[in-house]
């Protein structure tokens, strides 16, 4: 029976692959990955010689017919991204609205995503939350900006190392030098760390000492 299973990968150590998700690429018929040289290696590592192909952001509107045919005639596939959970900020939203509009089952597995861990561990609210995932980079940033200045609930972020000291300059700017802020890297990997403070202090930080590896940063909401 045709399905599609959304897969998540480890975030940086290979030991958070679960015996789940290893089984169930063993056994679909077709894995669609963002990156097959980056998943090949995954691949490997747990001997699995499922047929891959590429689906990423740059072509998954151009192919998402052509998978839709082939979960039509009975084919079960699998997602994965380059690392945590498929369609948090990374390809997977559009297959999985077009499976469901067309009544294919579609199973997520638990697994590895950044935000949790960094959120946990951030000593900040964590009953209520916000995803921002990535600001805009140029348009429409100032006023999402602007908006979350007002917002109460805690809030995370993905960013990459050579835009961060922008992004908490903006934070600085916008919702003040004295909030919080947790910004965790290199989650789940060697040199995991993550550094707590004021905004004005991240920042300090960080301007003595650019970072390096993936970001997930956790920002304290508004006080009342």
């Amino acid at each position: 029976m045709s399905k599609l299973y959304l897969v998540p990968t480890p975030i940086g150590n290979l030991e958070d692959m679960t015996f789940r998700a290893i089984k169930v690429l063993k056994e679909v018929d077709l894995i669609l990955a963002e990156d097959t040289r980056t998943s090949g290696k995954l691949l490997k590592h747990f001997d699995i010689v499922t047929l891959m192909q590429s689906h990423h952001m740059h072509n998954e509107h151009k192919t998402i017919d052509s998978i839709i045919k082939r979960l039509q005639s009975g084919e079960v596939i699998a997602l994965i991204s380059d690392a945590g959970t498929p369609a948090i900020s990374d390809p997977g939203f559009l297959l999985t609205r077009a499976c469901v509009e067309h009544d294919i089952p579609v199973e997520c597995l638990p697994g590895a995503t950044a935000f949790v861990p960094a959120l946990v561990n951030s000593g900040l609210p964590n009953e209520k939350f916000v995803f921002e995932g990535f600001l805009p980079v140029k348009k429409g940033r100032q006023t999402r900006l602007k908006l979350l200045s007002e917002e109460p609930r805690t809030m995370i972020f993905y960013e990459s190392p050579h835009k961060l000291i922008k992004t908490l300059e903006s934070f600085v700017t916008y919702f003040g030098i004295d909030r919080q802020v947790s910004v965790s890297r290199e989650l789940s990997k060697l040199y995991e760390e993550t550094i707590r403070g004021t905004t004005e202090e991240v920042l300090n930080h960080f301007e003595n000492k650019p970072p390096k590896g993936e970001i997930v940063i956790v920002v304290e909401g508004k006080k009342k």
